[in-house]
C-alpha cells in the first residue's frame, strides 16, 4: 500500500490569516471570537461569531474569477494558495501534471438567498448575474479552485456537515493509497456571513454569553451553554510519499489512519458508540494501539450533549492511557464545514513546533470530562503521533491519525 504524506498547509481563520500567525495564536491561546451587530439586527438570539476578515482579491484574480467566488471560496483560495506555496508547487507543475481536489463544503447560503431576493424584487432571472450559479452550488469551492489552479485530477466536493473537511483528507488518502492520484488538494471552507447561520441560531445551538465573547466557547466545561459559529478555510496538500521525496518536498506528517462511521440514530444528537467506532477504525487502519497516540485534538464544540458523548467515547478508547486532549474550538469557535481540515492544520503546527495548544475556558469539567486528561494551558511537548476527531449532523464521524515520518 502506498504511503500518503502532507507536504503543504494553508489556513485562513479567525485566529490568523496565514499559518505562522495561526501558530502563534494557538501557542498563546488567543481567541478569535467577537460580536457581529448585524446578527442582532437580523434577528439572531446570539451575535457571537468568529471574526474572519474578507480578503482583497483584486490584484490576485481576474474580475471573472472573482465574480464566480462566494465568500467561502475566497477563504479557500487564500488557504490553497498558501498551501501550494508551502509545498513548493507552482503553476508550471500544476499545468504539466495531474493534480486532484477534494474539498469540504456544505452550504453557500448567501449566494442562494441573494439570488432569491433579486427575483422576488425584480421578477427577472436575467438580473441574477453570470456568477450566481457558480457561487450558489454546493460544489462552488471545487469548481472555482480547479479552474483557478488548473487542476485536472479528481474533482469533488464532500458534504458531510461538520466532518466535511476531515473526510476529504481521509478520502484523499484512499485515492493516493490506491494509486489513482499522486497529489490532491484537500480541505474545508465555511462562510461566516449573517445569512449562513440563522437556522443554527434558531435551534438554540449558540452560546448567549455575549458579555464575555472570548469566554463563550467552552469545550468540556460544565458551564458551557452552546457553540460559537466561525469559519474560513484550511487546505492541506496530500502527496504520495515517494513522489514527495522525489520532489524534495518538506513532509509535515503521514496520514497514517482514517476512521469513519455513521451513528444511524438521531439526526442532530451525537453518539458515544459512533464516535468510538471512528477512532477505533482509525487506529486499526494505522495498525496502532491507543498507547501510540500522543495527543487528541477533540471535536468538542461546546455543546452540552456533543462534548459529553465525545468525552465518553475518548474515555472508552483511551481511558487507560490518559492521553492529552484539547479542543482548539475554545479559541476558534466551531468552524463547521472547515473544522475537520483546520484542526488537522492546527495539529500539524503543534507537531511541527512541539507543543499542545490549550483547551480555552475550561474552568470546571463536567462529570464525563473529568475522566479525560484535558490540557488547559499550553505545554511544550514532542508530538510524534496525533489523532483529530470530527463529527457532524446526521451522525457522520471521521477520525484521522497523523504521524511524523
Amino acid at each position: 500500500m502506498r504511503r500518503v504524506v502532507i507536504t503543504g498547509i494553508g489556513i485562513y481563520s479567525c485566529i490568523g490569516t496565514q499559518k505562522e500567525e495561526v501558530r502563534n495564536g494557538l501557542y498563546n491561546g488567543r481567541s478569535g471570537i467577537g460580536i457581529d451587530p448585524a446578527r442582532t439586527a437580523y434577528g439572531y438570539r446570539s451575535p457571537l461569531t468568529g471574526i474572519v476578515p474578507r480578503p482583497d482579491l483584486k490584484e490576485a484574480l481576474t474580475r471573472r474569477q472573482r465574480i464566480c467566488l462566494p465568500e467561502e471560496g475566497e477563504y479557500a483560495y487564500m488557504a490553497t494558495r498558501e498551501a501550494l506555496q508551502d509545498a513548493g508547487i507552482e503553476m508550471d507543475y500544476l499545468e504539466k501534471n495531474e493534480t486532484g481536489i477534494l474539498y469540504g463544503n456544505d452550504s453557500s447560503s448567501k449566494a442562494v438567498i441573494e439570488s432569491h431576493e433579486i427575483c422576488v424584487e425584480k421578477k427577472d432571472t436575467t438580473l441574477l448575474g453570470s456568477g450566481a450559479i457558480f457561487q450558489s452550488m454546493n460544489s462552488t469551492v471545487t469548481m472555482n479552485l480547479s479552474t483557478i489552479f488548473r487542476l485536472r485530477g479528481i474533482n469533488m466536493t464532500i458534504s458531510a456537515a461538520c466532518a466535511s473537511g476531515s473526510h476529504t483528507i481521509g478520502l484523499g488518502a484512499m485515492f493516493i493509497r490506491l494509486g489513482l492520484q499522486d497529489l490532491i488538494v484537500c480541505g474545508g471552507a465555511q462562510e461566516t456571513n449573517v445569512l449562513s447561520m440563522a437556522s443554527f441560531d434558531g435551534l438554540n445551538a449558540f452560546s448567549l454569553r455575549v458579555d464575555q465573547p472570548q469566554k463563550a466557547s467552552r469545550p468540556f466545561d460544565k458551564g458551557r451553554d452552546g457553540l460559537v459559529p466561525s469559519g474560513g478555510a484550511a487546505t492541506v496538500i496530500l502527496e504520495e510519499y515517494e513522489h514527495a521525496v522525489k520532489r524534495g518536498a518538506r513532509i509535515y506528517a503521514e496520514v497514517a489512519g482514517y476512521g469513519f462511521s455513521s451513528n444511524g440514530v438521531h439526526i442532530s444528537q451525537p453518539s458515544e458508540e459512533g464516535s468510538a467506532t471512528a477512532m477505533a477504525r482509525a487506529l486499526a487502519d494505522a495498525s496502532m494501539k491507543p498507547s501510540d497516540i500522543d495527543y487528541i485534538n477533540a471535536h468538542a464544540t461546546s455543546t452540552v450533549l456533543g462534548d459529553a458523548y465525545e468525552a465518553l467515547a475518548i474515555d472508552r478508547v483511551f481511558g487507560e492511557q490518559k492521553t492529552p486532549v484539547s479542543s482548539t474550538k475554545g479559541m476558534t469557535g466551531h468552524e463547521c464545514w472547515m473544522a475537520g481540515a483546520s484542526e488537522v492544520v492546527y495539529t500539524l503546527l503543534m507537531m511541527r513546533d512541539s507543543f499542545i495548544a490549550p483547551n480555552l475556558n475550561l474552568e470546571e469539567p463536567d462529570e464525563n470530562s473529568k475522566k479525560l486528561n484535558i490540557i488547559v494551558k499550553t505545554i511544550d511537548r514532542k508530538l510524534d503521533t496525533c489523532l483529530s476527531n470530527s463529527f457532524g449532523f446526521g451522525g457522520t464521524n471521521s477520525a484521522l491519525i497523523l504521524k511524523k515520518i
